[in-house]
């Protein structure tokens, strides 16, 4: 059984109240928390098929060795969904957690 969690209810039902966004991280509960974000966000299509995310509407192309294809395919075996969703779930995940001041830091320059 599926169901969408009504957050604020619950909070109310334990007697606290919603503050704030949870960030995921790595290991154990990072894992549980992409898990959750992949139930919450990847839906059947009413006429059938994978599941997806309605909200990702660009394709682009990513090169990516064959060490992370074969960590994806882990991953989304674990998930259920395909490994590019993965991917972009993830790349999705770590973009949000970056900030400027990091960017400056970055050995990268442009020529």
């Amino acid at each position: 059984m599926n169901r969408d969690l009504d957050i604020d209810k619950i909070a109310k039902g334990v007697g606290g109240k919603r503050v704030g966004k949870v960030e995921s991280s790595s290991g154990y509960f990072g894992a549980m928390q992409l898990a959750a974000e992949v139930t919450r966000r990847f839906k059947v299509p009413h006429g059938g098929g994978r599941r997806t995310d309605r909200r990702c509407t660009e394709k682009r192309l990513v090169a990516f060795t064959p060490e992370t294809l074969e960590r994806l395919d882990h991953i989304s075996a674990i998930l259920n969904i395909s490994r590019f969703q993965a991917a972009g779930l993830i790349l999705e995940k770590a973009v949000e957690e970056i900030r400027e001041e990091d960017l400056e830091k970055l050995p990268i320059r442009n020529a």
